[in-house]
């Protein structure tokens, strides 16, 4: 049996949103940047697929800049804000411990350049303290980047009172929406969102295109990341991908709220099944403030990489955390920013459900993964005998 429980890294992509692809591979193949009939073709199909995501997240269609991908919306967010605004004093900018390795190398490389960073830390469940956050606000910071569901332990956030307290205090707020969009409510204008980064191939689109919602105001400020032409209103060269940004449009519109409700029973059943095995604990809240497709789980005295390639064995395919980090042998900065010891963060898989997930596949992974971490423990040397 074939089961894949990593959604939080890929999706599929939808056979219908290949559809929609397909014509603009072949017969409507044109530059939109071109003024022939191929070309306004092509163009035609971009603001098409503009209209589709500013009608989800209920902004205007200029607002829309596609980029190559959610990490190159989070840089251009951050990055464009931070310089546009320094030339007025506002070198400060504002994020958590949380963050997306894009938003948090972002980050960095501003502060190698000068920039001033405040990193909020995070309760046991992943949440900012929205007190110190609002008393870490200076009058020089610039832009304030929290993520909204996080990509390891699920934790949704409160924008819309980050989005409150920003608007308030007159500072832009960007939040990275990559693994939360089409599965929670999200709203720009009820949010006081400034900016926000979405990507395709975490919704059944394809790989390779995102997404950056700009507000009006914050276009004059960003500075663009991308030299060259002036394509995506001057704020992102090179040729738009079209293909790849109809499929994007299509993903969205096939994105309904009932997947988001299917997943969210069978997270919680999941979640169950697995709590039950002894000595695991779950990383993240429960209920509606985790994101709908999202278990981390801790396993105790055995390393997350030997259950992975134990369950790939047996077809279930997982990730011991985010797949842009899981290359590296140091722990999840999200796990120890919770308060997890290194030996427990090792142990740590994550199991993110697809709108196609069925009960059966959760039964098969709850009893597979019993009798894996069982096997592993009777080897380990640290497991109680």
């Amino acid at each position: 049996m074939e089961v894949y429980l990593d959604h939080g890294a890929t999706t599929p992509v939808d056979p219908k949103v290949l559809e929609a692809m397909l014509p603009y591979f072949t017969d409507k193949f044109g530059n939109p940047s071109s003024l022939h009939s191929k070309g306004r073709e092509a163009a035609e199909a971009i603001e098409n697929s503009r209209n589709a995501l500013a009608d989800r997240l209920n902004c205007s269609v200029d607002e829309i800049i596609y980029t190559s991908g959610g990490s190159e919306a989070d840089n251009l967010a951050v990055k464009g804000i931070a310089y546009g605004l320094k030339r007025k004093g506002k070198d400060h900018v504002i994020t958590s411990t949380i963050e997306h390795p894009a938003v948090a190398e972002s980050c960095a490389s501003l502060e190698k350049q000068g920039f001033k960073v405040t990193y909020l830390p995070v309760d046991k469940e992943g949440f900012v303290d929205l007190e110190e956050f609002e008393r870490s606000l200076t009058e020089k910071t610039s832009i304030v980047s929290i993520i909204h569901g996080n990509n390891e332990i699920g934790t949704i956030q409160d924008i819309g009172e980050i989005g409150r307290i920003c608007s308030e205090s007159g500072v832009f707020f960007h939040t990275d929406a990559v693994q939360s969009f089409t599965k929670v409510p999200f709203d720009v204008k009820k949010f006081n969102i400034a900016l926000a980064s979405f990507s395709a191939h975490k919704i059944h689109g394809p790989k390779g295109v995102g997404a950056l919602y700009t507000r009006s105001d914050v276009k004059r400020i960003l500075q663009k990341q991308v030299d060259g032409g002036h394509h995506e209103h001057d704020l992102r060269a090179g040729t738009e991908n079209v293909a790849g940004i109809v499929g994007f449009a299509k993903a969205v519109e096939l994105a309904k709220e009932s997947y988001a409700e299917k997943m969210s029973r069978l997270r919680d059943k999941l979640i169950e099944g697995l709590l039950a095995i002894e000595e695991t604990h779950l990383n993240g809240p429960c209920g509606a403030n985790r994101l709908p497709n999202n278990a981390s789980i801790s396993f105790h005295s055995v390393e997350g990489e030997g259950i992975l390639l134990y369950l790939d064995g047996k077809g279930i395919s997982v990730s011991t955390g985010s797949a842009c980090s899981s290359k590296s042998l140091k722990p999840s900065s999200v796990l120890t920013a919770i308060g997890l010891a290194p030996e427990i963060s090792h142990g740590t898989i994550r199991f993110t459900l697809g709108r196609n997930t069925t009960q059966k596949e959760i039964d098969y992974t709850i009893k597979s993964t019993r009798e894996v971490v069982g096997k592993l423990r009777s080897m380990s040397p640290t497991w109680k005998k």
